[in-house]
């Protein structure tokens, strides 16, 4: 007789893991766990232009604006062109040109709960990226820098296209393949204005309306009763014809949004925001307790909270 078998048996079919395998498996567990997301709500907080990058990242289809890297990345990769985009090709996060500009991407596919961190890394992937090469980023880059480790902030000098030629270096518009994906993303482009009456606001025509949507720079609470004050007096509305739709929340800021005729152009509404800033600035500087009927409406908007973009 054979020796007798202790322990239980190994199941048909089952590859034996030697203990190398095993403890490798491990290994590279404790390291994925090691990189935890974090929620940040206000991940543009103390940025100068906090709203309008919130604007970029949540309203506008295709726009861009020029950014400057701070005087220690200088130093590390030089003088850099770094160009903020809503959105590049494929969603992609960041893109690296051949004459080494940098394009990084607010919209994209691949996040963590920390915006900021995110573009961050972006930025710095690109920079350490062969000019012309494929620039790779984690989607979870765990703890590190963020926008105000890596950029000079100021101001953003945005310009809003009306396509994404931006895309596009010379004679690339030459490659079907190229020409095909353009032409696929210009065609989901709603027409958008950035309107001067008011930081942050934009209007866009979609199908049968076209909309007013306005980043509010100030703490939620204090939008908030502002606007209670304005829909308890009647003046919430941009004017005849105008509807105040409701709001949503982005990046731990509100955003207003009203539906309008299609057919006004958005010139027309420069004068009209412009008046209903004022009216919100007003209300805003009101320190006194809200009365009862603008409890109510403060109720009531917090019931019309929108989930559009």
């Amino acid at each position: 007789m054979g020796p007798t078998r202790t322990g239980p048996r190994r199941p048909l079919g089952c590859p034996t893991v030697s203990k190398r395998r095993r403890s490798q498996r491990a290994t590279d567990t404790r390291k994925r766990e090691k990189v935890r997301d974090v929620f940040v709500p206000r991940p543009f907080e103390g940025l100068t232009d906090e709203p309008e990058w919130i604007a970029l990242r949540e309203l506008v289809p295709a726009a861009t604006a020029p950014l400057r890297l701070a005087p220690h990345l200088v130093q590390e990769f030089g003088e850099r062109q770094v160009l903020l985009a809503t959105v590049l090709p494929m969603a992609t996060a960041a893109v690296c040109k051949p004459d080494g500009r940098v394009l990084i991407g607010l919209q994209r596919h691949q996040q963590s709960g920390d915006v900021s961190r995110d573009l961050a890394e972006a930025l710095l992937c690109a920079l350490r990226t062969e000019p012309g090469h494929q620039v790779t980023v984690p989607p979870l880059p765990g703890l590190g820098p963020r926008l105000p480790d890596v950029l000079v902030d100021g101001p953003l000098e945005i310009t809003v296209h009306e396509d994404f030629e931006f895309w596009l270096d010379p004679g690339a518009a030459g490659d079907p393949s190229v020409q095909a994906s353009l032409e696929r993303a210009n065609a989901a482009i709603y027409p958008t204005v950035r309107l001067s009456a008011a930081r942050a606001a934009y209007w866009c025509q979609v199908p049968e309306k076209a909309h007013v949507r306005w980043v509010l720079s100030e703490d939620e609470d204090a939008a908030l009763d502002a606007l209670a004050r304005l829909s308890a007096a009647g003046t919430l509305p941009l004017g005849e014809e105008t509807k105040f739709a409701g709001m949503f929340r982005a990046h731990g800021r509100l955003v207003p949004v009203w539906d309008l005729p299609e057919d006004i152009p958005a010139d027309r509404w420069e004068q009209p925001v412009a008046e209903f800033a004022t009216r919100y600035g007003a209300a805003l500087s009101d320190s006194t307790s809200l009365d009862a009927v603008a409890r109510r409406a403060r109720h009531g908007l917090l019931g019309r909270q929108l989930t559009l973009r």
